[in-house]
Formats: structure tokens, sequence, C-alpha cells
């Protein structure tokens, strides 16, 4: 559920509820390829930032490195 905060202009604050928790709107959302986010970005600067939220797409995770692969490293959100 989305809920707005306040606007300014055409500007939007707001958070959205999910099952794993709260993400404040605006929000930088990384895209992890393969698990994995690539580029520029390192861990410790995804910490310092206070990453609320990686996407993730479950179907290049099935294909490799495989559901078996991802269930025993402890599951998606580990």
């Amino acid at each position: 559920m989305y809920k707005l905060l306040t606007t300014d202009g055409r500007a939007k604050r707001g958070e959205f509820r999910t099952v794993h928790g709260t993400i404040q709107t605006p929000v930088f959302m990384n895209v992890g390829t393969a698990a994995a986010i690539k580029g520029a970005v390192a861990t410790t600067d995804l910490q310092q930032i206070k990453t609320q939220v990686e996407l993730s797409n479950t179907y290049h995770l099935h294909l490799r490195p495989g559901d078996k692969v991802v269930k025993k490293l402890g599951g998606l959100h580990k």
C-alpha cells in the first residue's frame, strides 16, 4: 500500500509497505542481475546510503545459478 506523505509542486514524498518492510520514496532501487549489483557501486556504498531495496530478476536467478543454489544459500532475501 502506498501512502502519500507530502507534496511540493510535482514532487511527492511517500512510503509504501511490503511484507518485508516500509520503503520511503523517492528511492534509489538497485537492480541485482544474477543476484549481484554491477557497476561502480560497492557494498559499502550501499550500506552508507542506507539502501532500502534491491530488485532481483528471479527468472535470471532460476536460469543461473539455479533454484537449488539460491535455496542452499538461504533464499533470495539472504
